[in-house]
């Protein structure tokens, strides 16, 4: 982290400087030989020479305190907590006054030592020294929010149970950064061998995950390391970072690969303005695909990593956008991993108030579209030391991440646990189906588009697979969708999917047979909407009428029959009426948009061609309906 690091040198400095003045505390001319030869070593950062020296100098003179400063600095140059937290407090102990920035950095080691009560204290005596610079008033009144929050944390411990996956997917490698397809019937995560890291993927069989095989040698490459990936939620994009490719604008850019059949495409280096010249990595894709997130250190940024967006146009990926300071930091803000619900982003930060090094956090959307200030997921989900890589399931009542500190099968291995209720995302679930041709039942590559009804705006576009018919998307709870499947030559098919109020995480498992333009073949308008009783179209209905505009005007020599129908509740004269007045109020629309009216004809039918009993309110439902049939062609 470069924030860190900077300031690593600014309190390493002053040591060396006051040592190179030879103002020693110490007379022992053995122990200032062999400072001295430990200085010369430091200068060729030949730091294991100058351990060794340090030591048979403060041999020489155990109160030699100029000896254990830099001996503790050395220790906390190579991450040797505890051994550094030694030596200061030996320091301290000597001299409580010999260098205020020796209470900065012993206080920056014990939080790394999760000594948080200790951290406080020393913490504290630091800011009592006057004239300390800004960078450094702020760094380590950053570190006393990090203590006070972790003392709370650890005395309000979450629920946490995380479960190792298991051979299949684990091994004495490194294995990191696991997403899931919404189904969750396929995991992709990275696999490191050798230095080397590549793709690897498992799928679910019977509730059980099989033994990972590597992705596509399109995709991984020998060379060139590939990770941090993200997949679409109908498993169909991969988005990934590669590093040093020479196809790349930077040291690390953003690619994208399309699944083809049982393979990848060869993936491709995404333009200008999402990849530069700098650093791009780490790519999460939102639900619609509109969105991509990522991390960079671009110019403009908060300081360190930030994590951006880019929003994709008609024109290709718009200008990328800071996400704000209510996510970034001047810090580093990196692995974020946006829900399925498009408004749930979690992320992991050392500049928020943590436990220490990178913990995990999540933030909410509000109802204007802005980011709301991070929470930490608490301890001990995160701990003193790097927590990063979290991805969730669609339902978003598991996670998915990586450790070394937990008992494994060697280095990094993926775990899942159940995430605490009130760290979830909005509940989401999905609709997943396959199209066929329902004369022949082949697969069909048609164009399978669901509109969020309320605001008619689409959240999902794309096409059925060409070879098995399949596609899945996911959809956000207390919404209503409107489905719609469509191929030139065929009668396009409707289904709305109503989770206005719904809770159930149960998935949409549908088939669908796409009719051929023949005579006599009719479609049931599901997202047409009355209020009861009445003929007036209502807004939700509107995408639907368009897309049966857009139908006649890209057929224009069919003919067809508008007709409505009621369930058996209320006399048949009034059912008569209301159905034959709701079927002319969309001969009316499409009238209205152009299309001939010679070409239309609207009937009435009442409660005379039910297509399920009467007997329940779920019957009665279907049987209230609009539907359009061919009469001519």
């Amino acid at each position: 982290m470069r924030v860190k690091f900077f300031s690593f040198l600014l309190f390493f400095l002053p040591v060396f400087a006051f040592a190179q003045q030879r103002q020693y505390t110490t007379s022992d001319k053995e122990a200032i030989k062999y400072f001295a030869k430990a200085n010369e070593s430091l200068d060729e950062n030949l730091y294991e020479d100058a351990i060794t020296q340090l030591k048979q100098s403060i041999e020489a003179d155990g109160k030699f305190v100029e000896a254990h400063a830099v001996l503790a600095d050395i220790y906390r140059r190579m991450h040797q907590h505890k051994s550094a937290i030694e030596q200061y407090h030996k320091v301290i102990e000597l001299n409580p006054d010999f260098n205020r920035s020796v209470y900065l950095k012993i206080g920056e080691e014990e939080v790394n030592e999760a000594h948080y009560d200790d951290a406080l204290q020393h913490l504290n005596k630091y800011l009592t020294y006057p004239d300390i610079t800004p960078q450094n008033n702020f760094y380590a009144q950053k570190l006393i929010l990090d203590c006070k929050f972790s003392i709370q944390a650890i005395s309000h411990p979450v629920p946490f149970k995380p479960i190792n996956m298991g051979p299949a997917i684990n091994t004495g490698n490194d294995e990191y950064l696991p997403v899931a397809t919404a189904d969750e019937s396929t995991l992709i995560f990275t696999r490191k061998i050798n230095n080397n890291e590549d793709f690897y993927k498992s799928v679910k069989v019977d509730g059980k995950w099989q033994t990972a095989t590597y992705l596509s040698d399109r995709i991984n490459t020998p060379e060139y390391n590939e990770g941090a990936q993200s997949i679409s939620q109908d498993g169909k994009y991969l988005f990934f970072t590669g590093c040093n490719r020479p196809d790349g604008l930077g040291r690390c850019d953003i690619y994208i690969s399309q699944k083809k059949g049982d393979d990848w495409a060869k993936p491709f280096d995404l333009p200008p303005p999402v990849n530069t010249s700098g650093w791009e990595s780490q790519p999460s894709i939102s639900a619609d695909g509109r969105t991509l997130y990522f991390v960079s250190n671009r110019k403009g940024g908060y300081g360190g990593y930030d994590i951006w967006k880019s929003t994709l146009t008609e024109k290709g990926w718009g200008e990328p956008e800071n996400l704000g300071p209510n996510i970034n930091t001047s810090f580093d803000e990196q692995s974020p991993f946006i829900h399925p619900d498009d408004s749930t982003l979690y992320f992991c930060s050392n500049g928020w108030p943590g436990l220490g090094g990178k913990d995990l956090f999540v933030s909410r959307m509000d109802k204007d579209g802005k980011w709301q200030k991070p929470e930490n997921l608490g301890y001990p989900i995160n701990s003193n030391g790097d927590e990063n890589g979290l991805s969730l399931t669609a339902n978003g009542t598991y996670a998915f991440f990586s450790s070394n500190h937990l008992d494994g099968l060697g280095g990094y291995d993926i775990y899942t646990f159940e995430l605490p209720p009130n760290l979830r995302p909005h509940i989401v679930t999905y609709v997943k189906g396959k199209v066929n041709d329902a004369q022949t039942m082949q697969p069909l590559e048609a164009a399978v588009e669901i509109i969020d009804l309320q605001k008619n705006i689409p959240v999902y576009q794309d096409y059925s697979d060409a070879t098995q018919g399949n596609f899945l998307a996911t959809l956000t709870s207390g919404k209503n969708y409107g489905l719609n499947i469509s191929k030139s030559g065929y009668l396009f098919h409707s289904e709305n999917f109503s989770l206005v109020g719904h809770e159930s995480k149960d998935s949409f498992n549908i088939t669908v047979l796409l009719q051929p333009i023949e005579v006599g073949n009719k479609v049931i308008l599901n997202n047409i909407f009355f209020d009861t009783n009445k003929f007036d179209l209502k807004p939700e209905s509107l995408s639907e009428l368009q897309k049966l505009v857009e139908f006649l005007n890209e057929n224009p020599t069919v003919h067809i029959e508008i007709s409505g129908h009621t369930d058996n509740i209320g006399n048949n004269q009034a059912n008569q009426l209301l159905s034959e007045n709701r079927a002319k109020s969309v001969y009316q629309y499409l009238t209205s948009n152009k299309i001939d009216a010679s070409k239309l004809v609207y009937k009435g039918y009442g409660e005379t061609q039910p297509i399920a009993p009467n007997t329940s309110e779920e019957g009665r439902k279907l049987n209230r309906r609009t539907e359009f049939k061919i009469i001519a062609k």
